[in-house]
C-alpha cells in the first residue's frame, strides 16, 4: 500500500554550470517523454510538474484520468501522491514544535504510553523510520481489510503493541505505522485536525487549492485508480477505506499543487531556519551508519547532482517527487495506475533535461538503429560497420552466443527509451531502459564523435 520506493538522489553539487534550459524547449522535451512513455507503458495517464530556477515553470498531463468514461488528464487533475504525504505530516510537527507544544525528542510515552517500549521511542525516530514498529501496510497491491473503513487508534492498537522488529535507533525499515502513531501525537499535542492544519498553515497560504484528503475532498473530476495484473491491460481497482491513509499517505493533489511546495521548500517557506535544518538533516543510526532519509524524504544523486526525494504508492496510484536543491529545481510524476514503474523512468528523463539542459530527445533515428542492433543480437548476429574494433573485438564468437541465448529469452522487443546521455572520454554516454515482452534491461553505451558504437552493453535490471 504506502510502500516508498526507493527514489533518488541525494547530496548536491555546489552549482551547475550550464545556462537553463528555456521553458519553451524543455515544454517541447517534456511532452516528447510523456507521449513516449504513455504509449510504452499502457498507463491510462500521466501528469508532470517541473520547477526551475525556483519557479514552476510547466505543467502538464498527456492520456486518461477516466478510461470509462473517457475523461482527458490535464494538469489540474488531481492524484492520490501516497507516502509523498509523509513529508506534510513531518512538516505539521515541526510547525507545532515551533509553538513550543511538542518536541521531536519527546519519547512516544507522553502522549501514548501503552504502546510497545513508548518510553524508548522518540518522535524523531518515528518520521525517520528508526523506530522498530512494524509496518501495517508493506503490500503493494489492495487487501480485502484494506477496503474497510478503520480508526487510526485501532492500527496503533494492533500493530504499536507487537513487539518492535529492532531496538529504536539501531536500524532503519520504512513504515507506515510510524505515521500513523506521528499523526496521533500531532492531533494529540495540538488538539487540531491534522489535514485543517495543513490546509490552514501550509495549503492555503501556498495557494494549493486541490490538496486535501482523498476521501473527505473526493472530487468526481479525480483522477481514476487502476491497477495492472502482470503485463495485462490497465483494471479499475478499489481504494482503501478510511483511516488507512491517516498521516502516512492520505493526501491528494495536483502536479502544480506539489510543484507550489517544492518551490516553499527550495525558498525556505512555511519552516523557520532551525526547523528547515531539522526537517532536511539526515537522521543517523545509533551506530553511526548512515540512513539516507530524513523526516519524510530521502536523499539520493542523479548524475552527480544531489537530491531530496520520495515516492509514493496507495492503490490505483504511483507518484514521485524529486527536488534538486542545489539548482533550485523540482520534478513531478503522477500516475493513476498501479503495478507499473513508470513513474522512476519518466522522472529520471525529464531531470536530464534539468542537469543537461543541452540533451534532447532520443531522436527516431537513434533508436530505430538500438532496436535494430538488439534485434540482431537476439539471433546472435550485429552489423559489425556500426562498431569499433575495440566494440568488435568485445563482441567475440562467446560474447554473440551468450547474448543470443539470453536475450531470444526475453521475447519480442517492445521499446527502447533514453534515460540518460552526458559526455564522457570524448564520447557520448547514453543508457537505454529496453523493454521487452518478458523484461526490461538497460543499455549502456558510448558512440564516438564518427557515430560508431565503442561500447553496447545489455544490463540485467534488479
Amino acid at each position: 500500500m504506502l510502500k516508498a520506493a526507493a527514489v533518488a538522489a541525494f547530496i548536491l553539487l555546489t552549482c551547475l554550470q550550464s545556462p537553463a534550459q528555456a521553458p519553451a524547449a524543455l515544454a517541447r522535451n517534456v511532452d516528447a517523454v510523456l507521449d513516449r512513455f504513455l504509449r510504452s507503458s499502457g498507463v491510462p495517464g500521466l501528469a508532470v510538474a517541473v520547477v526551475q530556477n525556483g519557479e514552476l515553470v510547466y505543467a502538464t498531463a498527456a492520456g486518461k484520468a477516466s478510461l470509462s468514461p473517457k475523461r482527458a488528464a490535464t494538469a489540474e487533475t488531481r492524484y492520490a501522491v501516497g507516502s509523498i504525504s509523509k513529508q506534510f505530516t513531518a512538516a505539521a510537527l515541526l510547525l507545532l514544535e515551533e509553538e513550543g507544544k511538542v518536541s521531536l525528542d519527546d519519547q512516544v510515552a507522553k502522549y501514548f504510553p501503552g504502546l510497545t517500549r513508548a518510553n524508548e521511542v522518540t518522535i524523531r525516530e518515528l518520521l525517520s523510520h528508526t523506530s522498530g514498529y512494524e509496518d501495517y501496510a508493506p503490500q503493494d497491491y489492495i487487501i480485502p481489510e484494506w477496503t474497510k473503513p478503520i480508526a487510526p487508534d485501532a492500527i496503533l492498537d494492533r500493530w504499536a503493541r507487537k513487539p518492535l522488529n529492532f531496538d529504536p535507533g539501531t536500524r532503519w525499515q520504512y513504515s507506515n505505522t510510524n505515521y500513523v502513531l506521528a499523526a496521533k501525537i500531532f492531533e494529540k499535542a495540538s488538539g487540531q485536525n491534522l489535514t485543517s492544519f495543513l490546509q490552514r498553515r501550509i495549503f492555503d497560504p501556498l495557494g494549493m487549492q486541490s490538496a486535501g484528503d482523498c476521501i473527505s475532498d473526493k472530487s468526481p473530476k479525480d483522477a481514476v485508480a487502476y491497477t495492472r495484473y502482470a503485463l495485462g491491460p490497465p483494471r479499475p481497482v478499489q481504494r482503501e477505506g478510511e483511516g488507512w491513509y491517516f498521516g502516512a499517505g492520505e493526501l491528494c493533489m495536483t502536479p502544480t499543487d506539489l510543484a507550489r511546495w517544492d518551490v516553499a521548500f527550495l525558498r525556505k517557506k512555511i519552516l523557520d531556519s532551525h526547523s528547515y535544518q531539522e526537517f532536511t538533516r539526515e537522521v543517523m543510526l545509533k551506530n553511526g551508519d548512515s540512513t539516507h532519509y530524513a523526516l519524510g524524504l530521502q536523499f539520493g544523486d542523479f548524475d552527480g547532482v544531489p537530491t531530496i526525494s520520495h515516492s509514493g504508492e496507495v492503490s490505483g496510484f504511483l507518484a514521485i517527487n524529486t527536488v534538486f536543491p542545489s539548482t533550485d529545481a523540482a520534478v513531478v510524476v503522477l500516475s493513476n495506475q498501479d503495478g507499473v514503474n513508470v513513474i522512476g523512468p519518466v522522472s529520471r528523463q525529464i531531470a536530464a533535461f534539468l542537469v543537461n539542459p543541452g540533451q534532447k530527445p532520443a531522436s527516431t533515428g537513434e533508436v530505430k538503429q538500438v532496436e535494430a542492433i538488439l534485434s540482431g543480437l537476439q539471433s546472435g548476429d550485429i552489423d559489425r560497420s556500426l562498431f569499433t574494433s575495440d566494440a568488435n573485438f568485445y563482441f567475440g564468437k562467446l560474447a554473440l552466443q551468450d547474448y543470443r541465448q539470453s536475450l531470444s529469452k526475453l521475447g519480442k522487443l517492445v521499446s527502447v527509451t533514453r534515460t540518460r546521455e552526458r559526455l564522457r572520454g570524448g564520447m557520448t554516454h547514453r543508457v537505454y531502459d529496453a523493454k521487452f515482452q518478458k523484461k526490461t534491461v538497460t543499455l549502456n553505451t558510448y558512440v564516438t564523435s564518427g557515430g560508431k558504437y565503442e561500447q553496447f552493453l545489455v544490463e540485467e535490471q534488479f
